[in-house]
């Protein structure tokens, strides 16, 4: 069987630098920003499609997570600057954790928790497929606010609109 670890720190390292360029377009003065009153703002967004990377180093160093013992504080961000910071910390947690010594951790069951409630029972490596889908899903949010806002969407998969 092939080795999942260098399949998915290509792709992480692929998609950071896609989420980078989306990332470093967000205009500072529309953090608070929202296309709708169910949408998260700009800013919220924002950090969370920073953050998931550190997703990949959670899966693979715990047995889970659980929401109850754990509440979700988004990292507190008030300019690009911080934004990116958050950003490259997590990428990195993502990158020093897909080594090869990981591999035999991949198969291990990983469960998602709001205490006694189960959302989900998977294995690390479903966990860090659903953490790069959740990016891509996101960051393609993130491409509507910006197309809204009339700021230039840069390429993913090849050149986009505002590149040819």
């Amino acid at each position: 069987m092939a080795s999942l670890i260098p399949i998915f720190l290509k792709e992480v390292n692929n998609e950071a630098a896609t989420t980078k360029k989306m990332l470093e377009r967000i205009p500072e003065d529309k953090f608070d920003w929202k296309p709708h009153e169910k949408s998260m703002t700009m800013k919220t967004l924002a950090v969370h499609i920073a953050e998931l990377n550190g997703w990949v180093g959670m899966a693979l160093t715990s047995d889970g997570l659980d929401f109850a013992n754990n509440p979700y504080e988004p990292a507190a961000v008030s300019n690009k600057a911080e934004l990116m910071k958050v950003f490259n910390d997590n990428l990195e947690i993502a990158q020093s954790h897909l080594i090869p010594e990981m591999e035999g951790k991949l198969h291990e069951p990983w469960v998602l928790r709001n205490g006694d409630q189960v959302l989900a029972n998977m294995t690390k490596s479903e966990v860090i497929r659903m953490a790069l889908n959740q990016i891509t899903h996101h960051r393609a949010q993130l491409g509507v606010y910006l197309r809204l806002l009339d700021v230039p969407i840069p390429g993913s998969y090849g050149p986009s609109a505002d590149e040819r």
